[in-house]
């Protein structure tokens, strides 16, 4: 039941909605076409940026906090964080076209862990000078996450589950 609740809750496109609401357009048909943060930033500036951001960080941190609350073990917390990813890529709502799920990883990461953010910045800020991209220094950024992971608990099934959300989104 978490695992379908957690879907359902990744299913929650917070980009069409907002840009439907707010703006009167669908997102699915301006910009790139996707549904995330993104393209309603570069559509429609840091506000829609940060309300689509914060809509899909939180599905992500709600499926975390959901599984705390019912005393799940961290490898079951990741793999509904897992299922709520793909109900952002795949959601049934949208016909199976959905965003990315970088917010919702993010969310659900910060969720289960707050310190990862540092974690997170740091590395960036170490791999930034190196490669000039923010996307490859981003990725670079969220590989860290599985190996401090593994380092702070030794649990290696987290560890190659944090892995496979990491990857999750570039083969999805």
């Amino acid at each position: 039941m978490y695992f379908i609740f957690s879907y359902l809750i990744g299913c929650v496109m917070f980009g069409y909605w907002v840009m439907r609401l707010v703006y009167r357009e669908d997102i699915r048909s301006v910009g790139s076409g996707n549904v995330g943060a993104r393209n309603g930033g570069r559509l429609r500036g840091a506000p829609a940026f940060a309300a689509i951001f914060l809509g899909d960080a939180l599905k992500g941190a709600s499926v975390i906090l959901l599984g705390r609350y019912l005393n799940y073990a961290e490898p079951l917390l990741l793999l509904g964080l897992g299922f709520a990813i793909i109900g952002h890529i795949k959601p049934i709502t949208l016909k199976f076209k959905g965003g990315k799920g970088v917010s919702t990883f993010i969310g659900g990461m910060l969720a289960l862990e707050p310190w990862l953010a540092f974690v997170i910045i740091i590395s960036f800020l170490v791999l930034y000078p190196f490669t000039k991209s923010f996307t490859l220094s981003g990725l670079g950024a969220f590989l860290a996450i599985p190996a401090t992971i593994m380092i702070k608990s030794g649990n290696w099934l987290s560890c190659v589950i944090s892995l496979s959300l990491c990857c999750f989104g570039k083969i999805a």
